[in-house]
């Protein structure tokens, strides 16, 4: 079962939703090719919640502090918007996403696994981990998934804001 700590703000009420990419939709390693390109390996569990997600009107997000074309080809792949590569200050790109999306901050669930990923779960209504993530992170987040970091832990969670709607992953994935 997956730790779901008191918060202020109801799973219910999160209406956007941004994830961390490296550690949170990937596994975080890194593959250098022989000619330097660069591989990531993501989860088909978690693709499918991305997917749940959007067809649930959820407004995504992915805010990686990389500078990976990869980031960028997953958007493209899950329809996804609202992407900020290269990113320093998280907290400052969670509130640039609120703005754009119309949504305020406590309507806003981030989900990161490392010490860069703590200011922008700190200012997000509802903040969550995948088990693997650093100690501090874990002790910060209402949400910790049992799912290691690109093994299902997005997934979990997009199950979880479903059940707070009173929605199976079934019902929403027949809407187009």
């Amino acid at each position: 079962m997956s730790k779901l700590a008191s918060t202020g703000t109801s799973l219910e009420s999160i209406r956007g939703l941004a994830l961390d990419v490296d550690g949170v939709l990937s596994d975080g390693g890194l593959w250098w090719g022989p000619d330097g390109e660069e591989w990531k390996r993501f989860s088909f569990a978690d693709i499918m919640g991305v997917s749940l997600a959007r067809r649930a009107g959820i407004i995504l997000a992915l805010i990686s502090g990389e500078d990976s074309p990869l980031v960028d080809r997953y958007a493209k792949k899950m329809l996804i918007q609202h992407v900020v590569t290269g990113c320093r200050d998280k907290a400052a790109a969670v509130r640039d996403f609120a703005s754009a999306s119309g949504l305020s901050l406590a309507e806003i669930c981030f989900m990161g696994d490392d010490v860069n990923d703590l200011p922008a779960m700190a200012i997000s209504g509802f903040s969550a981990a995948p088990a693997n993530a650093s100690r501090t992170v874990l002790a910060q987040a209402h949400f910790v998934a049992k799912a290691t970091g690109g093994n299902g832990a997005v997934r979990e969670l997009v199950d979880a804001l479903l059940s707070a709607r009173h929605l199976t992953p079934q019902e929403v994935f027949a809407r187009e």
